[in-house]
Protein backbone atom coordinates (compact mmCIF):
# COMPACT_ATOMS: atom_id res chain seq x y z
CA UNK A 1 0.00 0.00 0.00
CA UNK A 2 2.82 2.40 0.89
CA UNK A 3 4.63 1.67 -2.38
CA UNK A 4 1.46 2.36 -4.34
CA UNK A 5 0.49 5.55 -2.51
CA UNK A 6 3.67 7.44 -1.61
CA UNK A 7 4.10 9.04 -5.08
CA UNK A 8 0.54 10.35 -4.84
CA UNK A 9 1.31 11.72 -1.38
CA UNK A 10 4.48 13.42 -2.62
CA UNK A 11 2.65 15.01 -5.54
CA UNK A 12 -0.21 16.07 -3.27
CA UNK A 13 2.23 17.58 -0.76
CA UNK A 14 3.91 19.54 -3.57
CA UNK A 15 0.56 20.74 -4.94
CA UNK A 16 -0.64 21.79 -1.49
CA UNK A 17 2.61 23.68 -0.93
CA UNK A 18 2.00 25.59 -4.16
CA UNK A 19 -1.63 26.28 -3.26
CA UNK A 20 -0.70 27.59 0.18
CA UNK A 21 1.59 30.29 -1.26
CA UNK A 22 -0.09 30.74 -4.65
CA UNK A 23 -1.25 34.32 -4.01
CA UNK A 24 2.32 35.34 -3.10
CA UNK A 25 3.95 33.89 -6.21
CA UNK A 26 4.97 36.29 -9.00
CA UNK A 27 3.36 36.05 -12.42
CA UNK A 28 5.21 34.93 -14.45
CA UNK A 29 7.46 32.96 -12.13
CA UNK A 30 11.00 31.78 -12.74
CA UNK A 31 11.38 28.01 -13.15
CA UNK A 32 14.92 27.72 -14.53
CA UNK A 33 18.26 29.27 -13.65
CA UNK A 34 21.77 29.29 -15.11
CA UNK A 35 24.84 28.03 -13.29
CA UNK A 36 25.35 31.46 -11.72
CA UNK A 37 21.87 31.41 -10.23
CA UNK A 38 20.33 33.90 -12.66
CA UNK A 39 16.78 33.08 -13.85
CA UNK A 40 16.58 32.34 -17.56
CA UNK A 41 13.22 30.57 -17.90
CA UNK A 42 9.73 31.57 -16.80
CA UNK A 43 6.19 30.15 -16.79
CA UNK A 44 2.80 31.70 -16.05
CA UNK A 45 2.07 31.37 -12.34
CA UNK A 46 -0.85 28.98 -12.88
CA UNK A 47 1.46 26.64 -14.83
CA UNK A 48 4.70 27.04 -12.92
CA UNK A 49 3.10 26.50 -9.52
CA UNK A 50 1.64 23.10 -10.42
CA UNK A 51 3.77 21.85 -13.30
CA UNK A 52 6.09 19.82 -11.10
CA UNK A 53 3.38 17.92 -9.16
CA UNK A 54 1.69 16.96 -12.45
CA UNK A 55 5.02 16.00 -14.01
CA UNK A 56 5.78 13.81 -10.99
CA UNK A 57 2.56 11.87 -11.49
CA UNK A 58 3.19 11.40 -15.22
CA UNK A 59 6.79 10.31 -14.64
CA UNK A 60 5.73 7.94 -11.86
CA UNK A 61 3.20 6.24 -14.10
CA UNK A 62 5.76 5.86 -16.89
CA UNK A 63 8.41 4.47 -14.56
CA UNK A 64 5.98 1.91 -13.17
CA UNK A 65 4.62 0.94 -16.57
CA UNK A 66 7.97 0.57 -18.35
CA UNK A 67 9.11 -2.63 -16.55
CA UNK A 68 5.70 -4.22 -17.01
CA UNK A 69 5.93 -4.01 -20.80
CA UNK A 70 9.60 -5.02 -20.85
CA UNK A 71 9.99 -8.65 -22.00
CA UNK A 72 13.21 -8.97 -19.99
CA UNK A 73 12.10 -7.39 -16.73
CA UNK A 74 10.95 -9.68 -13.89
CA UNK A 75 7.18 -9.99 -13.69
CA UNK A 76 5.11 -10.00 -10.52
CA UNK A 77 2.52 -8.10 -8.51
CA UNK A 78 5.11 -5.59 -7.32
CA UNK A 79 8.29 -4.12 -8.74
CA UNK A 80 11.70 -5.31 -7.47
CA UNK A 81 13.34 -3.28 -4.73
CA UNK A 82 15.94 -1.83 -7.09
CA UNK A 83 13.23 -0.33 -9.30
CA UNK A 84 11.45 1.06 -6.28
CA UNK A 85 14.68 2.71 -5.11
CA UNK A 86 15.14 4.38 -8.49
CA UNK A 87 11.54 5.60 -8.57
CA UNK A 88 11.57 6.89 -4.99
CA UNK A 89 14.91 8.71 -5.29
CA UNK A 90 13.87 10.34 -8.58
CA UNK A 91 10.57 11.57 -7.17
CA UNK A 92 12.23 12.88 -4.01
CA UNK A 93 14.66 14.87 -6.16
CA UNK A 94 11.70 16.43 -8.00
CA UNK A 95 10.01 17.29 -4.69
CA UNK A 96 13.19 19.04 -3.56
CA UNK A 97 13.46 20.93 -6.86
CA UNK A 98 9.83 22.03 -6.54
CA UNK A 99 10.55 23.33 -3.06
CA UNK A 100 13.53 25.29 -4.39
CA UNK A 101 11.40 26.84 -7.16
CA UNK A 102 8.79 27.97 -4.64
CA UNK A 103 11.40 29.29 -2.22
CA UNK A 104 13.11 31.37 -4.89
CA UNK A 105 9.77 32.68 -6.14
CA UNK A 106 9.03 33.85 -2.59
CA UNK A 107 12.37 35.64 -2.36
CA UNK A 108 14.17 33.11 -0.18
CA UNK A 109 17.87 33.14 -1.12
CA UNK A 110 18.76 29.60 -2.20
CA UNK A 111 22.33 28.99 -3.46
CA UNK A 112 21.28 26.97 -6.52
CA UNK A 113 24.86 26.47 -7.67
CA UNK A 114 25.50 24.45 -4.50
CA UNK A 115 22.16 22.93 -3.56
CA UNK A 116 21.14 21.46 -6.92
CA UNK A 117 24.47 19.70 -7.64
CA UNK A 118 24.39 18.33 -4.09
CA UNK A 119 20.89 16.96 -4.67
CA UNK A 120 22.01 15.36 -7.93
CA UNK A 121 24.91 13.84 -6.01
CA UNK A 122 22.46 12.37 -3.50
CA UNK A 123 20.49 10.90 -6.41
CA UNK A 124 23.65 9.27 -7.75
CA UNK A 125 24.36 7.73 -4.34
CA UNK A 126 20.85 6.24 -4.34
CA UNK A 127 21.30 4.97 -7.91
CA UNK A 128 24.62 3.46 -6.90
CA UNK A 129 22.89 1.52 -4.14
CA UNK A 130 20.29 0.24 -6.63
CA UNK A 131 22.63 -0.66 -9.51
CA UNK A 132 24.06 -3.98 -8.21
CA UNK A 133 20.53 -5.27 -7.55
CA UNK A 134 19.17 -4.24 -10.94
CA UNK A 135 18.20 -7.21 -13.07
CA UNK A 136 18.59 -7.23 -16.89
CA UNK A 137 15.98 -5.05 -18.60
CA UNK A 138 15.58 -2.64 -21.50
CA UNK A 139 14.74 0.53 -19.53
CA UNK A 140 17.06 1.12 -16.57
CA UNK A 141 20.75 0.68 -15.91
CA UNK A 142 23.82 0.39 -18.15
CA UNK A 143 22.08 -0.83 -21.31
CA UNK A 144 24.79 -1.54 -23.84
CA UNK A 145 24.85 -4.24 -26.53
CA UNK A 146 27.25 -6.19 -24.32
CA UNK A 147 25.26 -6.10 -21.07
CA UNK A 148 22.00 -6.88 -22.84
CA UNK A 149 23.48 -9.87 -24.64
CA UNK A 150 25.14 -11.49 -21.60
CA UNK A 151 23.62 -11.60 -18.11
CA UNK A 152 27.03 -12.22 -16.54
CA UNK A 153 28.41 -9.08 -18.17
CA UNK A 154 25.30 -7.22 -16.97
CA UNK A 155 25.92 -8.34 -13.39
CA UNK A 156 29.62 -7.44 -13.37
CA UNK A 157 29.01 -4.09 -15.05
CA UNK A 158 26.32 -3.08 -12.59
CA UNK A 159 28.43 -4.01 -9.61
CA UNK A 160 31.04 -1.60 -10.93
CA UNK A 161 28.34 0.99 -11.72
CA UNK A 162 27.16 0.77 -8.12
CA UNK A 163 30.59 1.75 -6.83
CA UNK A 164 31.23 4.39 -9.51
CA UNK A 165 27.86 6.11 -9.12
CA UNK A 166 27.93 6.11 -5.32
CA UNK A 167 31.50 7.47 -5.34
CA UNK A 168 30.60 10.07 -7.96
CA UNK A 169 27.62 11.12 -5.87
CA UNK A 170 29.80 11.63 -2.81
CA UNK A 171 32.29 13.63 -4.87
CA UNK A 172 29.47 15.80 -6.24
CA UNK A 173 28.09 16.50 -2.78
CA UNK A 174 31.49 17.48 -1.40
CA UNK A 175 32.36 19.55 -4.49
CA UNK A 176 29.02 21.36 -4.43
CA UNK A 177 29.24 22.22 -0.75
CA UNK A 178 32.97 22.95 -0.41
CA UNK A 179 34.48 24.11 -3.70
CA UNK A 180 33.82 27.48 -5.36
CA UNK A 181 31.16 27.29 -8.09
CA UNK A 182 33.81 27.89 -10.76
CA UNK A 183 35.52 24.65 -9.70
CA UNK A 184 32.58 22.72 -8.31
CA UNK A 185 30.55 22.57 -11.54
CA UNK A 186 33.42 21.11 -13.65
CA UNK A 187 34.08 18.54 -10.91
CA UNK A 188 30.39 17.58 -10.90
CA UNK A 189 30.32 17.19 -14.68
CA UNK A 190 33.52 15.15 -14.60
CA UNK A 191 32.16 12.89 -11.86
CA UNK A 192 28.98 12.21 -13.83
CA UNK A 193 30.95 11.43 -16.98
CA UNK A 194 33.32 9.08 -15.16
CA UNK A 195 30.46 7.30 -13.37
CA UNK A 196 28.74 6.56 -16.68
CA UNK A 197 31.60 6.09 -19.14
CA UNK A 198 33.60 3.78 -16.87
CA UNK A 199 30.91 1.07 -16.63
CA UNK A 200 30.15 1.37 -20.37
CA UNK A 201 33.79 0.72 -21.27
CA UNK A 202 33.94 -2.07 -18.68
CA UNK A 203 30.90 -3.75 -20.23
CA UNK A 204 32.69 -4.02 -23.57
CA UNK A 205 35.93 -5.29 -22.04
CA UNK A 206 34.06 -7.84 -19.90
CA UNK A 207 32.18 -9.05 -22.98
CA UNK A 208 35.41 -9.37 -24.98
CA UNK A 209 37.00 -11.46 -22.21
CA UNK A 210 33.93 -13.69 -22.00
CA UNK A 211 33.69 -14.22 -25.76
Amino acid sequence: MIKRSYPLLLALLSALSSASVYSRLPDPMAVHWDLAGNPNGWMPRAVGAFFMPVFMLVLWQFMRLAPRIDPRAPKGPSLPAAYETIIASTLLLLVACHGIILALALGVPVPIGRVVPALVGALFVALGIAMPRLQPNWWYGIRTPWTLSDDHVWSRTHRLAGYSMALAGCVMIVAALVLPASLGIPVVIGAIAAAVIGPVVHSYLAWRRAH
